[in-house]
């Protein structure tokens, strides 16, 4: 029962993508009258892809790009996410810090520590951390601190790209630091692999 109702759904959806059909639910019944080829080839989506790119580096003022040492492929094991808001006081830097907490939170790794992985050791896990911070705030990102609340694995790159928020908290709190109503919101991709 289950696939002929998938496929009657199925062959609904496709008739209605036909041009100047009006299609309800009652038009599936004219499946079995639909050609063969019709019914056995499924809709083409398109993919959807973008390249990512950086919009600031972590190299420390004054480093020519050239004498940055190339870093190895990493061995990806699995991505953590999270978003992390500053609603008062308009640091940046601490909802990029929330971020990064929030992404690492939820998670245990003790394939690093019990040898789970033949031949790696605790000590080679590498990180990458990718910061979506609004464009006009990524100057005033202090990358140092948000590195800071990693407790171990090796930072091998920071990258920040355009993303994140500038909202209304809804308030103005002096007394919490606030200089205007803005919420910041910075969201955290942190890619953990050796």
């Amino acid at each position: 029962m289950a696939a002929s109702s998938s496929s009657l759904l199925y062959s609904s959806l496709l008739y209605s993508s036909l041009p100047n059909r009006r299609v309800d639910f009652f038009s599936t019944a004219l499946s079995p009258f639909l050609s063969s080829k019709v019914r056995s080839s499924p809709p083409s989506l398109p993919r959807i892809s973008r390249p990512i790119k950086a919009t600031r580096s972590t190299m420390e003022p004054g480093q020519a790009a050239e004498a940055r040492p190339s870093q190895p492929a990493m061995k990806l094991l699995f991505v953590e996410m999270g978003v992390g808001y500053d609603q008062h006081g308009q640091d940046i830097t601490a909802a990029a810090m929330r971020a990064c907490r929030d992404a690492i939170s939820s998670n245990s790794i003790p394939a690093f520590r019990k040898g789970s992985i033949p031949g790696v050791t605790s000590g080679q896990m590498k990180l990458q951390i990718k910061l979506g911070v609004p464009h006009s705030l990524q100057q005033f990102l202090d990358v140092g601190r948000v590195k800071s609340i990693f407790p171990y694995g090796e930072i091998i790159s920071v990258e920040v790209v355009d993303g994140g928020m500038i909202c209304s908290s809804g308030v103005l709190v002096e007394e919490m630091g606030d200089k205007n109503e803005d919420c910041y919101i910075v969201n955290a991709a942190v890619y953990v692999g050796y």
